[in-house]
């Protein structure tokens, strides 16, 4: 008798993925946040394919079964790590590998951006003013980069190459790669700061007061990793005050970013809506790299990015 196949449950959000050709080689369940926990227990494997969404984190301490391979559409697994999910043996992937050089393109963007005063410079074509200003060169600046994961060396690889000189920080001190004991001094000299790390309880609002407090006037902010690594109320006052020159957020505390929010109308920040992966074709990217992944979990082979759930990432190599 042939066995059944594995049952597939997508936590869906829209549009869907393309899956079919997991047609035959898996039972695949739709379901929305609220059924989840209902669901679960039926599952083999997971698919959060509605990656903004923390209902996998509400609904894994529940009773029953559990799959026994969780897979992210995203490359930050915060929105569905809680200790039950930790402690299990259950396997978590994320999408790593997706997102790298499309942020690293969108930080140079910012950075290219902001030098050359564009911002400025399409406002004042929009009031018809013609505004003679001097730009900054980029090359020869510094960029302090934290988070050495792929998508932190991605930026640190794309900014060099306009001639930017930058350092990168991470969890550990290795070849290439500064200890968090840098970090002070390398943000104090930097004319370009980038949060690029993953969510932990150790970088949990790395960027506080203190943290503005100690940039070069001249210096710009920017964060594509997680909202919480920002106080948002300190970058705030770290713009009001003009303690930094200026900042870009694509990520948020609360997203969408409500529309009464402040930050919308601070100086000199510039606010977009968690876009700076999302290239044409991501989501077809990304349900590619889940059925290869999918094959590999159904004939037994060993998983890659495999998260390590305690840390909260995958471990570098």
């Amino acid at each position: 008798m042939t066995p059944s196949p594995p049952t597939l449950l997508v936590l869906d959000a829209d549009p869907p993925p393309r899956l079919g050709r997991l047609t035959g080689r898996a039972r695949i369940v739709h379901t929305d946040a609220g059924h989840l926990a209902e669901r679960l227990p039926e599952a083999d494997a997971l698919l959060v394919w509605d990656f903004t969404s923390h209902a996998v984190r509400e609904a894994w301490p529940g009773d029953g079964r559990r799959p026994r391979w969780v897979h992210t559409a995203s490359a930050g697994v915060d929105h569905l790590m809680c200790p039950e999910l930790a402690a299990s043996d259950t396997v978590v992937t994320n999408a790593r590998g997706i997102f790298d050089q499309p942020i690293a393109e969108y930080v140079a963007a910012l950075v290219l951006a902001v030098a050359k005063d564009l911002p400025r410079t399409l406002g004042y074509q929009r009031e018809r003013a013609w505004r003679h200003r001097e730009s900054r060169r980029v090359a020869g600046t510094r960029a302090c980069v934290v988070g050495s994961g792929p998508i932190g060396r991605a930026i640190a690889r794309t900014l060099k190459a306009l001639g930017v000189t930058t350092a990168l920080v991470g969890r550990l001190p290795r070849t290439g790669i500064h200890g968090p004991d840098d970090l002070d001094r390398l943000v104090s000299r930097a004319d370009w700061v980038i949060a690029a790390a993953p969510l932990t309880e150790r970088t949990y609002r790395m960027f506080d007061a203190r943290r503005f407090g100690m940039m070069q006037p001249s210096a710009f902010f920017v964060n594509v990793g997680r909202g919480q690594l920002v106080d948002e109320d300190a970058l705030a006052e770290a713009l009001t005050r003009r303690w930094i020159a200026g900042a870009a957020l694509d990520v948020f505390a609360t997203e969408p970013l409500p529309a009464e929010s402040p930050l919308w109308e601070l100086p000199e920040l510039i606010v977009s809506p968690h876009m700076s992966g999302d290239t044409v074709g991501w989501r077809d990217e990304l349900g590619l790299q889940f059925v290869e992944l999918y094959e590999r979990w159904a004939a037994g082979r060993s998983l890659v990015n495999v998260v390590d759930k305690k840390r909260g990432y995958v471990p570098g190599h």
